[in-house]
């Protein structure tokens, strides 16, 4: 199965690549224009795997620009780099076979060529993961204090804004305080970014529970135009199971204290630990457990696009 995952996406010759990350390869359009292509690499714990989820680019695309037509249509003025799903003439008139076309289509989008602003915008909406390590130590998440007698995998009263630093390929995130992710980009796009961030969660939120999903955390990107630095906009994916938490609404309260079964990657992050393969290099995920990720990640995009 895992034979058939997009690994490298190969336009060489075509579109300059600009950047490659754990999942997205990056291709320079023109001036304002990039194309996003979702491979079907998967990481965790900052780790890319040898092999890949076959399809999972095209969730996560999918996913990507439901939520990017969705959330505008319910926060107003919000801005995304999200242009369309439509591919290049430079692709479409190129000498890729149609084979590759087709397998290019579902998994690409064009974007608006932005600066993107050196921070992970994280909002936890329950405890769970590192903020639950961090709360068993210190009764803190982020530094921020928590009330004791919090249990695992329980909703905070009020979501909590954790940024954290960006780290380069290969590197680890680390958490900051809200004053350092000041210092990092500026108060003023801090503020708007806290804002943006915790109002996109809270719409999120509601229509994952319209259909069966706990939003436990996720991860936002943002940037900025040079020719309108006002104005913060909505980048990266969003809202799919490589930025988020997603649990099952219906079994979430029975499992308070534990932890939660998920649509997103937790059951290869499980994997690896059990097997003693959490944080090394070129790890081949065996085929049962890449069968049973790919069943999490298209459940979630079909619960939440109903495609």
């Amino acid at each position: 199965m895992s034979s058939d995952a997009q690994i490298q996406v190969d336009l060489e010759g075509i579109l300059p690549k600009i950047a490659s990350g754990k999942v997205r390869d990056l291709y320079d359009i023109d001036d304002k224009t990039l194309l996003f292509v979702a491979s079907d690499r998967i990481s965790a714990y900052d780790v890319i795997m040898k092999n890949g989820i076959p399809g999972k680019g095209a969730l996560l695309t999918a996913m990507s620009i439901y939520w990017f037509k969705y959330l505008p249509s319910q926060i107003p003025g919000l801005k995304t780099h999200y242009l369309d799903n439509v591919l290049p003439p430079a692709l479409e008139n190129s000498s890729l076979s149609a084979e590759k076309l087709t397998a290019l289509r579902p998994r690409s989008m064009r974007v608006r060529k932005l600066r993107i602003f050196p921070l992970e915008s994280i909002v936890r909406g329950y405890i769970t993961g590192s903020a639950w390590s961090e709360y068993k130590k210190s009764g803190t998440v982020n530094g921020i204090p928590i009330p004791a007698g919090m249990r695992e995998g329980e909703r905070f009263e009020t979501p909590l804004w954790t940024p954290s630093t960006k780290a380069e390929l290969g590197e680890k995130d680390e958490n900051i305080s809200i004053a350092q992710a000041q210092e990092l980009v500026g108060k003023a796009y801090a503020k708007k970014i806290e804002e943006l961030s915790l109002r996109i969660y809270e719409v999120a939120r509601q229509r994952a529970e319209e259909v069966g999903i706990v939003l436990a955390d996720t991860k936002f990107e943002f940037g900025y135009d040079p020719e309108n630095e006002g104005e913060v906009v909505l980048v990266d994916e969003v809202l799919t199971p490589d930025s988020s938490r997603f649990w099952p609404k219906e079994s979430w309260e029975q499992n308070l204290g534990g932890q939660q079964p998920s649509f997103d990657k937790q059951f290869l992050r499980d994997w690896l630990t059990e097997s003693g393969n959490k944080g090394k290099e070129g790890v081949v995920v065996p085929e049962d457990v890449v069968g049973k990720t790919v069943l999490k990640y298209r459940e979630a995009c079909e619960r939440i696009t109903g495609q």
